[in-house]
């Protein structure tokens, strides 16, 4: 079967874990993937958890040999919104040398491509040359609630030396990236209730509070003029850029041309006194998701409505911990919300940020697979995203884990139209071969 094909299958489950709407087919992908994994020749199951199952799978284990723990995600995000999609987001298509479809590059191209250059591996020697977990869960997209508790139920079964993940994103095409810094996420919902029904504004409007003009105050005042988060204490525990990340991404093949042409976007903008890339990969943010209120369809209906939401998202950088900034982000909100209505505030998930050397032994041994992969000199990077599960396997397991992602940045990750280089697919499969040997060979 082409390799292709196979991804082809993986896309068009609508795995969406966020939304209980598609329950049944994230449970239908689980099943897929445990038996893909069972073809592949290794040993699979089916775990199921309080929320959406981890797939688990090994090969048989030898004594002497090193384990690496392969993790990847087939759970994605909401297609929506849905019309600015140019073809149905889980009807998998090839434009050019790429694959659109929701999930093609996060998580299902990425982590296929390992269990397929695993599945090579394997039907060419006969083994592996290390013993192999594979850990393939259902929630990271809403922040793995249930992985943790998980691994600390299975905590015998996970005796791994070190971890590997391609869930982040390549500098530019052909050149191989080591990712050694993530962003931390915490996540939240503000719900503001003026009236108990909507009002007419004519006969009402001026006498009670208009809950979405209050909720804009609110959500204007978390930032300042510089662009810095106006929240006390926030920046606390922010650790600095050091000298010499700041000369090795100054190298990178950036340019603010190029990233606003990705996005969009007419100019940068950000806290001030930063690079572009200093402020998505070491910075801390507040970003507002999602904003709604009062009437949506087309032409007037003067009112005041009743209700007003604002979804927030703050990404954290070390060693910025979200369990201490949650009551101060809470009290903050709070103190800026007049009487005149009410405050609820649902909390959501969150996720520490990530740092690890990127010289460790196994370290070194990834960057030699990069190489040998793409036949460049490896890029070192932060990212701004988030996978909460990194700093979980270091407090369960003990171990670090390394970051080799295959995603390019115009591969529109979370957005309509995203898309997966059919060129990295392959060359996934071949860092697969490659990362399993040196980590074998690493004393």
């Amino acid at each position: 079967m082409d390799p292709v094909d196979d991804l082809f299958e993986f896309l068009r489950f609508p795995s969406v874990s966020a939304d209980s709407q598609f329950k049944s087919s994230v449970d239908a992908c689980a099943d897929w993937l445990s038996a893909r994994l069972q073809r592949a020749g290794l040993q699979a199951q089916k775990y199921e958890t309080a929320g959406h199952p981890v797939v688990v799978a090994r090969n048989e284990e030898r004594p002497g040999r090193k384990t690496v723990l392969i993790y990847g995600h087939y759970d994605v995000q909401p297609p929506d919104p849905l019309d600015l999609w140019e073809t149905p987001p889980f009807e998998p298509v090839i434009k050019g040398d790429k694959i659109f479809a929701r999930g093609s590059t996060d998580n299902k191209g990425q982590i296929l491509a390992h269990i397929l250059g695993v599945e090579s591996t394997l039907n060419e020697r006969g083994d592996l040359p290390v013993n192999l977990i594979l850990l393939v869960e259902g929630e990271e997209e809403i922040g793995s609630p249930n992985l943790e508790a998980f691994l600390k139920e299975h905590n015998s079964g996970w005796h791994a030396d070190v971890v590997a993940i391609s869930d982040t994103g390549m500098v530019a095409p052909g050149i191989p990236t080591f990712t050694y810094g993530l962003r931390g996420i915490l996540c939240m919902e503000i719900r503001l209730r003026g009236p108990s029904a909507d009002l007419h504004s004519g006969i009402f409007g001026g006498s009670v509070a208009n809950p979405a003009a209050v909720l804009s105050r609110i959500v204007a005042k978390l930032h300042d003029d510089s662009g810095r988060i106006a929240i006390p204490g926030f920046y606390e525990r922010v650790l600095p850029l050091e000298q010499w990340e700041r000369d090795l991404w100054a190298k990178l093949p950036y340019t603010e041309q190029a990233w606003l042409a990705t996005t969009g976007s007419p100019r940068i903008s950000g806290e001030e006194g930063y690079t572009f890339l200093e402020q998505v990969w070491a910075r801390p943010t507040a970003e507002v998701n999602g904003f709604g209120s009062g009437y949506q369809g087309q032409g007037p209906k003067t009112i005041v409505p009743s209700k007003a939401t604002a979804k927030l998202s703050f990404r954290l950088v070390p060693d910025q911990d979200p369990t201490a900034l949650r009551p101060l982000i809470e009290e903050f909100l709070k103190w800026q919300c007049p009487d005149s209505v009410e405050m609820e505030i649902v909390q959501q998930h969150s996720g520490r940020p990530y740092l690890v050397k990127p010289d460790s032994a196994f370290g070194k041994a990834a960057q030699k697979a990069l190489t040998e992969t793409f036949g460049e000199p490896v890029a070192f990077i932060r990212e701004g995203g988030s996978v909460p599960i990194t700093q979980s396997f270091k407090d369960v397991l003990g171990i670090d884990t390394l970051l080799l992602g295959l995603a390019l940045p115009d591969c529109k990750v979370h957005s309509p139209n995203e898309n997966f280089a059919i060129e990295n697919f392959h060359a996934g499969m071949r860092l697969n071969k490659q990362l399993l040997e040196q980590i074998a060979a690493t004393s």
